[in-house]
């Protein structure tokens, strides 16, 4: 399973015959206008089989974007047939105030080359429900906003990792180069501590990185930059 990261929580995974591609951004030059900075490199020329979308917001919601003819399944919870299968959305917020600040969000969970993959969107809760975690079931490969503010950070997402005991943790929505305004992934890494891969590029295959369900890897891909 191929996971190319495009920047905040845009991912697209293939490798297995069928695409999905999670959380786009489209246009972000609104941001400057208040003093906010998001320089990640443009999604040009990516076509998909499967378009998911967390949360409406700007940095999540581009699908026009992505080539193709999609299916799209956006910012609904639910159990969706799709290309790859069974497709579950959970319900969730952007914030730790019932979704009274920031909205709802929605965590997505399928199955994809036989790893079981979630995606946190932009998860803000304080933790996870009983009912959030039952519906998500086992997971293999997480993919969790580490970057605080309008989302988890530090030792909460920490708590969520230990609580859905993945073997494989991807970090997004933080801090780097390209963005000024989350914090970056320190707390996380510190709070959870563990085997942490830094990588040079801004692709990876899965297979090769899992760790375990006690002692899982944590990947950070290269930020993407603009050539």
């Amino acid at each position: 399973m191929r996971i190319r990261w495009y920047g905040q929580s845009a991912f697209l995974i293939d490798g297995g015959g069928r695409s999905v591609f999670i959380d786009p951004f489209g246009a972000m030059e609104g941001l400057a206008a208040r003093g906010m900075q998001f320089d990640y490199p443009a999604i040009n020329g990516v076509s998909a089989d499967l378009l998911l979308v967390t949360h409406e917001h700007a940095d999540h919601s581009g699908v026009e974007v992505i080539l193709g003819s999609p299916q799209v399944i956006r910012s609904t919870a639910g159990t969706f047939e799709s290309p790859l299968g069974e497709v579950v959305g959970i319900a969730s917020e952007h914030d730790d105030a019932a979704g009274t600040r920031r909205g709802p969000n929605t965590i997505f969970c399928f199955t994809y080359n036989g790893l079981r993959v979630c995606h946190f969107g932009d998860f803000g809760q304080a933790e996870l429900r009983t009912e959030q975690r039952r519906a998500i079931g086992e997971v293999d490969v997480l993919f969790l906003p580490v970057g605080d503010g309008p989302t988890v950070g530090g030792t909460r997402a920490a708590a969520i990792v230990r609580e859905l005991r993945p073997r494989l943790v991807l970090p997004m929505h933080y801090r780097t180069d390209a963005v000024n305004f989350l914090d970056p992934p320190d707390a996380f890494l510190d709070a959870l501590g563990g085997r942490v891969e830094k990588l040079a590029e801004s692709e990876l295959t899965a297979e090769q990185l899992l760790g375990t369900a006690d002692e899982p890897t944590v990947a950070l891909p290269a930020a993407p930059i603009a050539s």
